[in-house]
């Protein structure tokens, strides 16, 4: 029996009514593939509706695997970056500290001349032509970066002092240590001391050694209440 007996025999209720869908892929009338949501013609009005598919398609694959590359690339260069910044950042340091020793190694070998000028300045020796070619030297050190530091009245500080006499002091209370006379100046370059200040220390009264003369203050000496006037 065909199909389309039983067709006509359950017409005229001899049995179940046979139903026949096309689920072929391809329309064999138009060649094209058929869309996988889409009803076959055969299907009757009565058939139950299909839930939609949610199944990941190629394209959503290939959309998923190129965010991952993307990620990945902008990863690797963020951390290309960052290395790379770093390396600038040692670069620069290691060359600045060549830099800072040659000028070092350069300045040292005249600290000798510039205390023979120092002397030579408080002789009043420096004096016409030789000052000329003396204020020249000086000019091309401090252009180096050369500095000269201590000062009298200054506090002492022994990581940049060095100390080779000390006056007692007679004053009464607190003191400080300050630097009483310079002997020989100290220089650096940057935060490098090439040398400290040879120097002779005092203790000198708290009041008078923070006293600034300029704006006229004055300490006074602490009388004995037990002794009368």
């Amino acid at each position: 029996m065909t199909t389309h007996d039983r067709n006509e025999g359950a017409e005229n209720g001899d049995g179940e009514r046979v139903v026949v869908r096309d689920r072929r892929r391809i329309d064999p009338v138009t060649g094209e593939v058929r869309p996988p949501a889409e009803r076959s013609a055969g299907a009757g009005p009565d058939a139950p509706e299909q839930p939609a598919e949610q199944a990941v398609g190629p394209d959503s694959v290939a959309a998923a695997e190129l965010a991952s590359q993307v990620a990945e690339r902008t990863a690797d260069l963020q951390r290309v970056t960052a290395e790379y910044a770093n390396y600038r950042r040692r670069v620069e340091r290691d060359r600045e500290s060549v830099l800072v020793g040659a000028r070092v190694q350069f300045v040292s070998e005249l600290l000798t001349v510039l205390d023979d000028l120092d002397r030579a300045e408080a002789h009043g020796d420096l004096t016409g032509p030789f000052k000329s070619v003396a204020d020249k030297l000086v000019a091309v050190t401090q252009k180096l970066g050369l500095e000269p530091f201590g000062l009298e009245g200054e506090p002492f500080d022994p990581s940049v002092h060095e100390a080779v006499q000390h006056e007692a002091s007679t004053v009464q209370g607190p003191t400080v240590t300050v630097v009483s006379a310079v002997l020989r100046r100290g220089y650096r370059i940057a935060d490098r001391v090439l040398r400290p200040a040879m120097v002779t220390v005092a203790d000198r009264a708290d009041d008078l050694a923070q006293a600034d003369p300029r704006n006229g203050d004055a300490t006074t000496t602490p009388t004995d209440p037990a002794v009368e006037p």
